[in-house]
């Protein structure tokens, strides 16, 4: 990790300016983030830090300690059709570490404390008709891990990991989709209140490969998802779309980074998240970077936000970073706003009660993220939590 020292002119009283800039000026832009395995070249993040400026890292503190969890404390559970190979990986053990890189001491940690990391491979040419699903019910106390999903050469399939139960977990989830294969990743966060959940995933995509990845957060005290997607071919796709409601006392959290590196690339983020109740909270920073030989690039990002109750508050940022002009298009956008009155105006004057046209209201907008993550059972099972969600904050 790179680390500012004293140059011979100042030490002889002469200042670089470039130079003192550089060492009292923290990183802003994404892809210039420092990365190390090493958790001491963090350090403790102070909530200072341009990536740590909107967390709770009072709630977090039990994370940033550098000891192993004991084991057991997630159980797991994956169900996984014939075709799927399993594998544990130790430090050094390809494809783990391929592409991943930690940005922060959290990732540092989950790296160092799993001795050996999960493999889910799909195998090149299998078209998987069920999706790996991966139960993870926490028991209560500290936990790392680092996961590696592998979709190898045109291969198809899905993967879903479930969070239930209680722990206070630094999560690493690789993700690697080789040429013109097409991967779905849903990680859903459905936590027990008391539950700390910080996790990194990060992903490189190949030529003429997609990668869909969604984030839903429902659950937990504090929920920190950071997805990091790499279209590093020519061709490839990357679609990645987020789902959160926050209640009372809950932060739910996702910095995107969407990096167009190979020519001809596609993506589109879009997040969409509720919050209700007193100190609900959620935050959302969007980083897309166009990279210098990403010509033909075809990107567009966007959060919104419905505030249902006062006291709820979203942190919505969206940032775009284009280093070539030869492009088909970028653009972002960003919204957080509290019941549109002439949709409501206009349910209520067609007969509909005020309590049903709200809860139309937020079906409706909550549920083009649920449509698209593919699997029926699902999707039902998310628009039913939506559903208690609503209830449970009418009656409150």
């Amino acid at each position: 990790m790179t680390t500012a020292t004293e140059s011979p002119a100042a030490a002889e009283g002469h200042v670089d300016p470039a130079a003192l800039v550089a060492s009292v000026v923290p990183v802003q832009t994404r892809s210039e983030r420092p990365t190390s395995f090493d958790p001491a070249d963090f350090g403790v993040p102070t909530g200072r830090e341009v990536n740590w400026k909107l967390s709770p890292v009072d709630r977090l503190a039990p994370l940033f300690v550098d000891e192993a969890g004991p084991s057991g404390v997630i159980e797991v559970d994956v169900q996984a059709p014939a075709a799927v190979e399993q594998l544990r990986l130790a430090s050094g053990d390809a494809p783990r570490g391929e592409h991943f890189r930690p940005e922060d001491r959290l990732a540092a940690l989950a790296w160092t404390h799993e001795a050996e990391a999960p493999l889910l491979r799909i195998p090149a040419e299998v078209e998987l008709d069920e999706p790996i699903v991966v139960h993870l019910n926490g028991t209560g106390g500290l936990a790392h891990a680092h996961v590696v999903i592998e979709a190898q050469p045109h291969s198809r399939g899905t993967v879903v990991l479930r969070h239930e139960g209680t722990a206070q977990h630094a999560q690493n989830v690789e993700i690697l989709v080789r040429d013109g294969a097409e991967l779905t990743v849903v990680s859903v966060q459905n936590w027990n209140d008391d539950a700390i959940h910080a996790s990194s995933h990060q992903a490189r995509v190949d030529r003429d490969a997609k990668l869909t990845h969604v984030v839903v957060s429902f659950g937990g005290g504090v929920v920190r998802v950071n997805p990091s997607v790499e279209l590093a071919g020519a061709g490839s796709e990357g679609r990645l779309y987020g789902l959160s409601f926050s209640d009372a006392g809950q932060h739910l959290e996702s910095q995107v980074y969407l990096h167009h590196k190979g020519p001809h690339t596609v993506g589109d983020v879009l997040y969409k998240g509720a919050l209700q109740g007193e100190s609900a909270r959620s935050v959302w920073i969007g980083d897309v970077l166009i990279g210098p030989d990403a010509t033909g690039t075809d990107s567009y990002e966007a959060n919104r936000n419905l505030v249902l109750t006062d006291g709820a508050r979203a942190d919505s940022i969206p940032n775009l970073e284009i280093e070539t002009g030869d492009i088909q298009g970028a653009g972002h956008a960003s919204a957080t706003g509290r019941f549109d009155d002439e949709q409501l105006f206009y349910l209520q004057a067609r007969g509909i009660a005020e309590e049903e046209a709200r809860r139309l209201v937020v079906l409706g907008f909550l549920s083009e993220i649920v449509q698209r993550i593919g699997i029926p059972e699902l999707e039902s099972e998310l628009i039913a939590a939506i559903e208690r969600e609503l209830a449970e904050g009418a009656a409150a």
